[in-house]
């Protein structure tokens, strides 16, 4: 697992790297030589747009997301169980229920490529699809902790 999370944080490291690069030519051609370049936009967008999925699948750890916790840290330990048990059933639930359409979607916009480096937009929107199963996976852990106990503690904010 340890091994996955290296990879995971290596390559969303490696999209960022990438999209900071894209952005220094793009600002270098438009502003220093008045030559803007149409490729960097096009790849800055998708560059963006799998940084931010990749993150949100593989990079931000649970404790680390954004949460109304008022009623959950003012509930008792069995209410807490529940709560992240019928919380992860949904959120993994609808990811679920959801991976096959998107799927659908994603292998239909095959015929499709980007206008200026014609890259598919399978490749552009795969890590949507990606989303989704980290989203059921971590829910079935997420339930499966609950079972055992585990994470019910109270979400205070930590510095």
């Amino acid at each position: 697992m340890k091994l996955f999370k290296k990879v995971a944080d290596s390559f969303g490291g490696a999209i960022f790297l990438c999209l900071f690069v894209t952005f220094l030519v793009q600002i270098t051609a438009r502003f220093g030589f008045n030559k803007p370049l149409p490729w960097t936009d096009e790849l800055a967008v998708i560059l963006y747009l799998w940084a931010i999925l990749w993150a949100a699948a593989f990079m931000v750890p649970e404790k680390e997301q954004v949460v109304f916790d008022l009623l959950w840290n003012s509930a008792s330990r069995k209410t807490r169980q529940w709560m992240r048990i019928v919380g992860n059933t949904m959120i993994g639930g609808l990811a679920m229920v959801a991976i096959p359409a998107s799927w659908d979607y994603v292998h239909f916009m095959a015929r499709e490529s980007s206008p200026v480096l014609s890259i598919s937009f399978q490749w552009v929107f795969l890590p949507f699809v990606l989303l989704l199963v980290a989203l059921v996976l971590k829910s079935a852990w997420g339930i499966y902790g609950a079972i055992k106990g585990e994470g019910l503690e109270d979400q205070g904010m930590t510095v």
